[in-house]
């Protein structure tokens, strides 16, 4: 038998915000709601109305019907804000850092910029300038391929984020297109030389689920950066970083594909 749970009232609003999160942005009756719940009527009612003074559900006032709140999507916004990233994966990045000996970059997606959260820097030094706290294109940033191949941002949006590049740093819209679609087949993105002279990254996304929530990058000089090498650390990621990610993170199946062959 199941055991009991030990706040039967916490259970139930537990299984209604399951049940919310299932119905989705377009939401879901009462009844519909205390079905999937397995609750009655007048105890989700009350339970609802509690949730929605707290922020975690939302009611339309024409349909009725109860849609997650604001408040449910904040937790997780919370529990992966780039500080809290930055915290839980930095052994990771040290540990990649070390195996590749090359220049790691954390970062997360910040409008149609990259944010650098952290920074690992190896024993060899790499004359780039990078710093915490940096923003970045998104077009031209091996990080920020990533996340767009990752997040499956369609090709025709992908132009938005090149409206904002150095004129000495130029993308073009084909040369984008390729780079998403190259990401989205290997787990991997790659810049080379195009958002630093004689510089290249390689970089894959950090998934939360199915969301993108950053991207780590591994940066070197461009003449080491080649097709070997590229599939080298692609490996070292799988290797180095997967092992160490907090519970709920994880990287892309097609890297591990990719890295595997």
């Amino acid at each position: 038998m199941a055991q009991k749970p030990m706040v039967e009232a916490v259970d139930r609003a537990l299984a209604l915000l399951d049940a919310l999160a299932g119905a989705g942005p377009a939401g879901a009756s009462l009844a519909e709601l205390a079905e999937q719940a397995d609750v009655n009527k007048s105890t989700a009612y009350r339970a609802l109305s509690t949730l929605r003074l707290r922020g975690f559900a939302d009611q339309d006032d024409a349909s009725g019907f109860y849609r997650l709140g604001p408040a449910a999507y904040e937790l997780g916004d919370r529990s992966y804000s780039p500080q809290n990233l930055a915290q839980a994966l930095h052994p990771a990045l040290v540990a990649l850092s070390h195996a590749a000996e090359e220049l790691v970059h954390l970062g997360v997606l910040s409008g149609d910029q990259i944010l650098y959260v952290n920074k690992v820097e190896p024993e060899r030094a790499i004359r780039v300038w990078s710093s915490v706290g940096q923003l970045v294109p998104v077009a031209s940033t091996s990080m920020g391929r990533a996340l767009l191949a990752a997040r499956n941002v369609p090709d025709e949006m992908l132009g938005g984020y090149l409206k904002n590049l150095p004129e000495n740093r130029p993308v073009s819209p084909e040369r984008l297109r390729m780079s998403v679609h190259h990401a989205r087949e290997r787990g991997y993105a790659v810049e080379l030389g195009e958002n630093e002279t004689d510089v290249a990254c390689i970089g894959t996304a950090i998934m939360w689920g199915t969301l993108a929530v950053a991207a780590l990058s591994i940066t070197a000089l461009a003449a080491r950066m080649t097709d070997a090498r590229q599939r080298e650390l692609a490996g070292l990621i799988v290797r180095e970083v997967g092992p160490l990610l907090p519970q709920g993170l994880s990287l892309l199946p097609s890297l591990c594909g990719t890295a595997g062959r």
